[in-house]
């Protein structure tokens, strides 16, 4: 059974339209819409540039460089260019044999000075002291000797003087064979006398070794270019713990400022095509303008292989007073002979253009290398000139600072987008 129930008058009292209500705003879902899809919009290019760049290939890069001869530099062309420090070829630490205090210093940074100079000397109060005891034991040792020779021979006499009467039955055996006893004790005082004068004159020897060491004398000659020390500081030949400076005692560093050299490095890729006594030109980072006549000395036989790199050292055949230890200097390795014309070296003065080798690439009998422009690879066809080890000379095709890429993907095409490493 359904029950029907009429409104009260109450509840048709409530029923009232609120005409104050601020009207519903039906548009703003389609508002936020248009914007989310404007933004998307404007959005989308940038992140399809940036997808496009992270899946774009990583490439290495090199700068092309331009070379130009000076007059008065070698007219070899440049091959290879290395950077590095300049080293003196004999240089030494120079330390002190014995610990002590310093009591004099005889030095300064740059002072010359000669092979056996004395440098430096270490207090040795206490090692004169030994000295001069050891030269007065030997003057009493000296003393006993004469004193021993003396009852020897004083001995022997008796002696002589007993095997006379002895003959003529005058003495007893007995005082013969005691006379022949303090004769044999006389003689063997004698030999311990000498004995001890030897003793005596090795513990001088001794004693003026020890004062000797005292000295720190120059290996060879040279010029100080490091002071390591100071007058009354306390030095020893292991080193003064905390001073990192003085370590293993040194005083001073002593170099042969004649024998100069640049020690730097080379790529293991390259370092195969260098030739013994290979010509070269230094220039110093503080006098570019001067370039120093170089040969390669030295090509050390082990390689670092957390750098993949090899020592290389090359001797500065015309030094001045420009040239200091420890400067920064750049090394351009030449072809031996350079540039022949009627047997004599022609200085060429036109500037050379290069760039590695790894970046050329044939296809259909035209070199071409591939330049790096704002994020993209472009084809580029070059004219080639002669190898220079790992470098080769560009007629025309590409410009000096111009970004090529070395080793490139078979897979790269004209314009495409690329990424270099490193950036």
């Amino acid at each position: 059974m359904t029950i029907h129930t009429e409104p009260s008058a109450n509840d048709l009292a409530r029923l009232r339209i609120d005409r104050d209500t601020a009207p519903r705003l039906r548009w703003l879902p389609w508002l936020t819409v248009l914007v989310l899809g404007a933004g998307a919009a404007m959005l989308y290019p940038r992140a399809r540039v940036y997808v496009v760049e992270r899946q774009a290939p990583e490439v290495d890069v090199a700068r092309v460089a331009q070379i130009v001869t000076a007059p008065g530099s070698s007219s070899a062309l440049p091959v290879l260019v290395a950077s590095g420090y300049v080293v003196a070829r004999h240089s030494s630490d120079v330390g002190v044999k014995v610990g002590g205090r310093i009591a004099r210093l005889r030095f300064e940074e740059g002072t010359r000075v000669k092979n056996g100079e004395v440098i430096a000397e270490i207090e040795h109060a206490d090692i004169e002291a030994q000295l001069e005891a050891a030269r007065r034991a030997v003057a009493e040792a000296e003393a006993q000797l004469a004193q021993a020779v003396a009852a020897r021979d004083e001995d022997l006499r008796n002696l002589d003087r007993q095997r006379a009467l002895a003959k003529d039955g005058i003495t007893t055996t007995a005082n013969l064979t005691a006379a022949e006893s303090v004769a044999a004790v006389s003689a063997a005082r004698v030999k311990s006398a000498d004995a001890a004068i030897a003793s005596a004159r090795a513990r001088v020897k001794v004693a003026d070794e020890a004062l000797e060491n005292t000295n720190v004398r120059a290996p060879f000659d040279g010029v100080v270019i490091k002071k390591r020390a100071e007058l009354g500081e306390t030095v020893s030949p292991f080193g003064v713990q905390g001073q990192a400076s003085r370590e293993g005692g040194a005083i001073a560093t002593i170099a042969d400022l004649h024998e100069l050299e640049v020690q730097t490095e080379v790529s293991e890729n390259t370092f195969a095509k260098l030739k013994a006594s290979m010509p070269a030109e230094v220039v110093l980072q503080a006098f570019q303008s001067h370039p120093y006549k170089g040969r390669l000395r030295q090509i050390f036989p082990s390689a670092d292989r957390a750098k993949s790199i090899v020592e290389v050292r090359v001797s500065i055949l015309d030094p001045d007073e420009h040239v200091k230890p420890e400067m920064t200097a750049s090394v351009t390795f030449q072809e031996p002979g350079g540039s022949q014309a009627g047997g004599q070296a022609v200085a060429r003065l036109d500037p050379v253009v290069l760039m590695p080798k790894k970046a050329v690439a044939e296809r259909n009998g035209q070199s071409f290398v591939w330049v790096v422009t704002n994020g993209t690879a472009n084809r580029r066809v070059v004219a080639l000139g002669p190898d220079r080890l790992d470098q080769i000379e560009v007629k025309n095709g590409v410009m000096p600072g111009e970004a090529v890429i070395v080793n490139p993907p078979g897979t790269l095409t004209d314009h495409a987008v690329v990424r270099v490493k490193g950036s």
